[in-house]
């Protein structure tokens, strides 16, 4: 067989995505990869294709058993031999496995990188040869990725004690170059073929809104997604617990999901979400890492993440098959102070590293927060935002982010930005500080009690943009930080101050041009047509049916739906509508052993649909 052959005939695609052919090609020649590739990219077919082509089992190091057990369930779905190593097996089940692999019956084995230097499984890669091991998540062996775990540091020592040393391919979503050098130096890669695919997401909306009131945001963008499957990300348990009882009691479908829960708790709520039994997951950080549900829609932080690294993962967790899907954030100043919070606890409890050390991360962990602010802040493509951080080029102007669609207009802001600028120079030169509201309260003319007693009634700049909207001055205010000419403190108080980049827009030296809102009114345009995911072209009561076809047969296999076929392949269904298994097979996502499994079903749930509601003609060219 060829790669190709493989993919279509397990896979049930044509044609590989950016990058894979040259990975995999790399791989079956015998050389190491790292691969840097989004979620949703196809990571895992970089290893899983040419695990079926190697002599030799392909052991794949994953660091959680929710994303080994996901993965293998698929991969026993598309008729590969697959299974995992955990501490969630018993005994028997544990062993059963190892005497499956021993006797050829396995060609990948997933393990937690706790399992690998245990005496049980060092016995099994001396009596069988491993051809490859694949690394996923490899951004947890670096201490400066965003999710290091210590456990993965066990890897090289694994490698080093095999017989003989196999293809080592590692892989991430996301990586800056010290990340990189680190994968690249504690695996001991070998001339590793380094490929970094386009971070750009297209299927993705990304949208980020500064509410007055979180949950009522939030519950728009549930009733716009009602009876899609989404995740809502929040910053601590305490919140998770109480974010899932007020939406239970507004009628929503809700499951909780934090570390705070038992074993049996977090397990029971994941496979509620990935069967569809709940529609919406509320969660700390602790959930989806690896998860693979393809028909994920939506994701909302309901509090800013503290990089841009755990936000892009996180976000990318919708849309994973390639249908539109949107990331919304929604941002709160008491965000900043809260992950300061985390990250100095964090930097306290790292007792591994020297106080330097642990002082350096926490600056980096600040660094990273403000780009995070900055982000929040943006009036220009979120998208090209995103990108242009992780250090790809790309259009100014993407036409499917909240900024790109938002009813507004480009206007020179040269004058208010100065005012504003030299607002925050008059209170700092006073020897006092301001954050957003106070800044804006000044700039308005507002009597408050806090301006009369510290005097700000008396600069020069108060009441300076009385005539300027408030929706107006915070928008500028915020353009103003995520272009850095101002710098939001990380501290308790989050106060503002000016940066070097402020000097030739104060002394008039450079012009600022902004895009700012059309309309103060609460529903704006810029809403409406947020609202507006794109037209999926085909017959939804045909997609309904076919979607209850696979309910049916995924209850009767014991799996979530997704894992039959995902949504865009019943999606294609609809649209192309296959009169016969040749047909069928040329539908994405369509293998041959699914094709044998569940073709029959789904061939006459088109058949009798089409007899009861033909397709137009230009469905059938």
């Amino acid at each position: 067989m060829t790669p190709q052959s493989v993919l279509k005939e397990y896979f049930g695609y044509d044609r590989f995505r950016e990058g894979q052919s040259a990975l995999i090609a790399r791989i079956l020649e015998g050389g190491d990869v790292l691969g840097i590739m989004p979620t949703g990219a196809g990571k895992s077919v970089c290893y899983q294709v040419p695990a079926m082509l190697m002599t030799g089992i392909t052991v794949v190091i994953s660091p959680l058993i929710s994303l080994m057990e996901d993965q293998v369930a698929a991969l026993r779905e598309a008729g590969i031999p697959a299974a995992c190593l955990h501490s969630n097996l018993d005994q028997q089940a544990y062993f059963d496995t190892l005497d499956a692999v021993r006797a050829g019956q396995i060609r990948l084995l997933y393990a937690a990188p706790e399992r690998l230097l245990t005496d049980s499984f060092l016995s099994l890669t001396e009596s069988v040869a491993v051809a490859m091991v694949a690394v996923d998540e490899a951004h947890c062996l670096s201490q400066w990725g965003q999710d290091f775990r210590p456990s993965y540091l066990q890897i090289a020592e694994f490698l080093q004690m095999l017989p003989r040393r196999p293809v080592v391919a590692a892989f991430t979503a996301t990586a800056t170059e010290t990340v990189r050098e680190d994968i690249r130096r504690l695996l001991a890669l070998k001339d590793p073929l380094e490929l970094v695919t386009g971070f750009d997401r297209e299927n993705l909306r990304w949208i980020v809104e500064r509410p007055g009131n979180k949950f009522s945001a939030l519950k728009e963008i549930l009733r716009r997604n009602r009876g899609k499957s989404g995740i809502i990300y929040c910053i601590s348990r305490k919140q998770t617990d109480a974010l899932c009882e007020k939406l239970r009691a507004e009628g929503f479908s809700a499951g909780r999901y934090h570390a705070g829960m038992t074993a049996e708790e977090r397990s029971a709520s994941q496979e509620a979400f990935l069967h569809d039994e709940i529609q919406i997951i509320v969660a700390t950080n602790a959930f989806g890492m690896g998860i693979d549900k393809s028909n994920v829609s939506f994701v909302v932080h309901y509090n800013m993440p503290k990089s841009m690294e755990a936000y892009y993962q996180e976000a990318g967790r919708a849309g994973r098959d390639g249908s539109p899907a949107e990331c919304v954030l929604l941002y709160g100043p008491q965000d900043i102070s809260t992950n300061m919070l985390l990250i100095d606890s964090s930097a306290q409890e790292n007792d591994r590293m020297t106080p330097e050390q642990r002082e350096t991360i926490r600056q980096r962990d600040c660094e990273r927060l403000r780009a995070m602010v900055r982000y929040c802040g943006l009036t220009d493509c979120l998208r090209h935002y995103i990108l242009g951080y992780f250090g790809e080029e790309s259009p100014e102007f993407c036409g499917n982010c909240g900024c790109c669609l938002a009813d507004s207009e480009t206007v020179d802001a040269t004058v208010h930005a100065q005012k504003i600028l030299s607002c925050v120079f008059r209170v700092r030169q006073r020897g006092g500080s301001c954050g957003m509201r106070l800044l804006c309260d000044i700039l308005a003319g507002k009597d408050t009690k806090q301006i009369r007693e510290r005097n700000y009634n008396t600069l020069s700049t108060f009441g300076l943009m009385k005539d300027v909207s408030r929706v107006h001055l915070e928008h500028m205010v915020h353009a103003l930080i995520s272009r850095g000419y101002l710098i939001p403190d990380m501290g308790q108080f989050r106060t503002l101050s000016l940066s070097p980049r402020a000097n030739p827009i104060l002394r008039g030296q450079e012009t600022l041009r902004l895009s700012l809102p059309r309309h103060d009114l609460k529903e704006t345009a810029r809403e409406r047509r947020l609202a507006e995911m794109p037209d999926y072209e085909m017959d939804d009561t045909l997609f309904q049916r076919l979607r209850k076809i696979r309910e049916k047969l995924a209850a009767r296999e014991h799996m979530p739906a997704y894992i039959v076929f995902s949504d865009a392949t019943l999606r294609e269904m609809c649209r192309k509508r296959p009169a016969d298994d040749e047909e069928m097979l040329a539908i994405s996502g369509v293998g041959r052993h699914k094709l044998e499994k569940y073709g029959a079903a789904f061939l006459n749930g088109i058949r009798e649909f089409s007899a009861e509601a033909p397709a137009p003609e230009a469905e059938k060219m």
